[in-house]
């Protein structure tokens, strides 16, 4: 039994040896502690990612190879930190931060205020590609999409000089773009031009293209280089350099800090009291099957700052995405989007399946994916077109099968319609993630890419002739719907 427990000591002291190469010089990592965090995570224009480990834990040495390939892949767009929680200085921290269990990763997005983040659980997989994507897309997004008068307006605009034109293809604005907003925020304004008729105007002919205005009333200087964040910021920093981050320390007024320095003892006496008492336990129990090391039943509590008063800690509510609705019946289906005078309307005609209870993965994928954008429009309080739905038992939604040639079979399917404009537009792709959900979604908002006319025998009645609009082309039955998908790459714009 001693010889046991003295082979189980003689492991937990080689992995204490190892704490300091834990994450190396050279890692792509960034080492942060109680002390730096303010000045590296919550005072930066970035969004970061910060994994709470201790060296001795397991799961945090399966999770490293994972989250340094997720440090390669987001180098430049954000930040991925991490801080050693057995170190005796940052247990304080640790404590105010409400960490529970190793490994532990938490999503800092910058705020409204300067140095007061928003900071949230990360509970995704455990994974390189989970983690970037989860980080991508919590990105700020600085960038506004213009076209018309809008755009016109901002670029006569005074209040911002100097102003950067991305011309593209893409519905969405990527990482890299949404990166290189904030690197040049309050310096340059950044703005996204997807309509070819105002690309045109600027001499623009090939997508993706890249201009700078350097000041009001100067011609844009065209970008001729690589797709890449480095060449792309030596570009912009002709007229402004990039933010420097950290920010420079500003000079802060003398405060009285025993109350903080006792909450701090506090908070650093329970968490050593945890993570001791984990420690000495068997070695087992460190590689055990849960992904999550517990150290403590205590409620954790969320803090964008380094220090934290022990009141009523809040409970953290899960973001429930709410489901798009479903139009059961025909009468349902056609109050929602099939009266004359019924404008831009998403329908998912959901296919057949043996169990009533079960729908098909895909379907699964787009109604998720769709609910999804509907959620991020409302959050935004942005226009969305209606979406809806169709469950394949509805009798309208056989008819709309029929008379638009969809496949007997009942596959899934999603089209957009406009029964006041006369035209509907099938969705193309063949994957249903939200990136190519919402390209389609936004042709159809912003009138980009052919339609097709809409049976005369479509929606019960005959017609009245409809009024096409300026930007849109409604082609015949025959017409053929060319979509490009888009995904969104590390140097793509």
């Amino acid at each position: 039994m001693a010889r046991s427990s003295l082979l189980a000591w003689a492991v937990l002291a080689l992995i204490c040896l190892e704490v300091d190469a834990f994450y190396s010089k050279n890692s792509p990592v960034l080492q942060v502690t109680g002390k730096t965090y303010d000045s590296l995570i919550a005072q930066s224009n970035h969004t970061s990612i910060v994994e709470f480990y201790a060296p001795w834990c397991g799961h945090c040495q399966n999770l490293k190879p994972a989250y340094e390939k997720a440090a390669k892949n987001l180098a430049g767009l954000a930040k991925v930190a991490a801080v050693d929680c057995d170190d005796e200085a940052n247990k304080p921290f640790c404590g105010q931060m409400g960490i529970q269990g190793f490994p532990t990763l938490k999503i800092v997005k910058p705020g409204k205020k300067p140095g007061r983040p928003i900071v949230e659980d990360y509970n995704g997989p455990r994974s390189a590609k989970g983690i970037v994507e989860a980080v991508k897309d919590k990105i700020p997004n600085h960038v506004k999409r213009l076209q018309g008068e809008a755009l016109e307006e901002w670029l006569e605009d005074p209040s911002t000089h100097a102003k950067a034109l991305i011309f593209t293809d893409k519905g969405t604005t990527s990482p890299l773009v949404k990166s290189l907003a904030v690197d040049f925020l309050g310096n340059i304004a950044f703005a996204q031009i997807r309509h070819k008729d105002t690309a045109e105007k600027f001499g623009v002919t090939t997508l993706p293209t890249v201009q700078l205005i350097p000041a009001a009333g100067e011609a844009p200087i065209p970008y001729d280089g690589e797709i890449n964040r480095e060449a792309l910021v030596a570009f912009f920093s002709q007229v402004a350099s990039p933010n420097p981050d950290p920010a420079p320390k500003k000079a802060k007024s003398p405060k009285s800090t025993s109350k903080k320095a006792k909450s701090s003892r506090s908070a650093s006496a329970a968490f050593s009291k945890a993570s001791e008492a984990h420690k000495s336990s068997d070695y087992d129990d460190f590689l055990g099957s849960s992904g999550t090391i517990v150290l403590d039943d205590d409620t954790p509590t969320e803090s964008p700052l380094p220090i934290v008063e022990h009141e009523e800690k809040p409970m953290v509510v899960p973001d429930v995405i709410p489901p798009i609705p479903t139009a059961s019946t025909a009468a349902e289906l056609e109050t929602a989007c099939l009266t004359p005078k019924s404008g831009n309307c998403l329908l998912v005609l959901v296919p057949a399946s043996a169990d009533p209870e079960e729908v098909s993965q895909p379907a699964t994928s787009a109604l998720a994916g769709i609910a999804e954008i509907v959620q991020k429009y409302s959050k935004r309080k942005a226009n969305m077109i209606p979406a809806y739905a169709v469950t394949a038992d509805n009798p309208a939604a056989i008819k709309i099968r029929q008379e638009l040639g969809f496949a007997a079979d009942g596959s899934l399917e999603i089209v957009a319609l406009n029964m006041k404009r006369r035209w509907w537009r099938r969705y193309q792709s063949e994957g249903h993630n939200i990136l190519d959900l919402e390209n389609f979604i936004d042709a159809i908002k912003l009138g980009e890419g052919s339609k097709t006319r809409l049976p005369d025998t479509f929606g019960g009645s005959a017609p009245e002739s409809p009024a096409s609009e300026p930007s849109e082309v409604v082609e015949g039955a025959s017409s053929t719907v060319h979509e490009q998908t888009a995904s969104t790459e590390h140097d793509e714009l």
